[in-house]
């Protein structure tokens, strides 16, 4: 699966699908885990994701979301591009609230794909 060029390079097949899982579930800032748990389920059912990936999976995708944050905030502070551009047209505003969310309701993920 390839989503995105920015982020380009090797990693694993857990850390693309807890990407894709942000973006198609999606994980939003002021989501509900009621609505977002049995989405969040489909997307892995449907992937054929294993238990104990199951179980790795919430984590990856609150560090990939987290990560974009602090990718963007690192970004405003030495004004490498393309970040400090994305920074300032405020999708940092998406990315961090949006990590303490998924944070927030890690459990909850975790219970939704048991």
């Amino acid at each position: 699966m390839f989503i995105d060029w920015d982020g380009a390079g090797p990693g694993s097949r857990l850390w693309d699908l807890g990407y894709s899982a942000h973006g198609f579930v999606p994980f939003l800032p002021d989501g509900d885990p009621a609505v977002d748990a049995p989405r969040l389920r489909a997307l892995v059912d449907g992937y054929g994701l294993d238990a104990a990936g199951r179980r790795e999976l919430p984590a990856q995708i609150a560090a990939h979301t987290r990560g974009m944050f602090d990718l963007l905030r690192r970004g405003h502070q030495t004004g490498e591009q393309p970040w400090a551009r994305l920074y300032a047209e405020g999708h940092a505003a998406h990315w961090g609230p949006a990590a303490e969310y998924i944070e927030r309701h890690h459990d909850e993920w975790v219970a939704a794909l048991s």
